[in-house]
């Protein structure tokens, strides 16, 4: 199965694979099965990834902040340069140190953004790799059960055949039973069956009539239309 990678790749080409560690479906396939070490360093890696991306989001965000209270100060202190000339010097100090804290915070917003850019492809390659390692782990246990429920099935079939037989059979040594029981009882009375301490009750073991099967006389019998000559 993992031959062909490519080919799932392929199929999944331009289609959203969400993040499966973070995913609550994802992780409740593994009630039904424990997660495999594989999975787990997988799991580990793409958790590793995203936090790092979110963190670098989060750092641009600030440095942004920071930039633009930076240029909302310049702007105060500029025009206070203006209104006050003896403090001149002091302020353009000041504007200069802003100056050089906005220009940090584009170096790092640059830095901060060059770092991102092989991040999201890096988290599509490893929740990619969780993805196929997850197919592989639940085919596989797809598989197994698929061959047992097949073998149970097969089990099943001849239990059902062989029980239709012995059903068949039963019937046939009740229905033997009966008519021998039935004949001597007419022949030599129900005072001889009792010496014999034949213990038989057809009120009680009564044979399952089938069909193509009569009673005459007293005796079940095979209707001959039913009979195979």
């Amino acid at each position: 199965m993992a031959k062909d990678s490519n080919k799932y790749q392929d199929a999944l080409l331009g289609k959203d694979i969400p993040i499966l560690s973070k995913d609550e479906k994802w992780q409740q396939l593994f009630l039904l099965s424990p997660k495999t070490d594989k999975i787990m360093k997988l799991e580990a890696e793409l958790n590793a990834l995203v936090e790092r991306q979110e963190k670098t989001r989060e750092k641009i965000k600030d440095m942004k902040r920071l930039k633009k209270k930076l240029l909302g100060e310049i702007v105060v202190l500029r025009d206070d340069a203006g209104k006050n000339p003896k403090k001149r010097k002091k302020i353009e100090a000041e504007i200069d140190d802003h100056t050089r804290l906005i220009k940090e915070c584009n170096e790092k917003i640059e830095d901060s953004e060059d770092s991102m850019l092989g991040l999201p492809r890096e988290i599509y390659q490893v929740d990619y790799q969780l993805m196929i390692a997850t197919m592989e782990l639940f085919y596989h246990i797809m598989q197994e059960n698929t061959r047992e429920i097949n073998a149970i099935d097969e089990w099943i079939a001849k239990v059902r055949v062989q029980l239709k037989k012995n059903i068949i059979r039963m019937q046939e040594k009740e229905i033997e039973n009966f008519n021998v029981y039935s004949y001597m009882h007419n022949i030599f009375g129900p005072e001889v069956i009792d010496l014999f301490d034949l213990k038989y009750d057809p009120e009680r073991r009564h044979p399952i009539r089938t069909p193509g099967s009569k009673t005459q006389n007293g005796i079940i019998i095979e209707d001959e239309k039913y009979t195979d000559n």
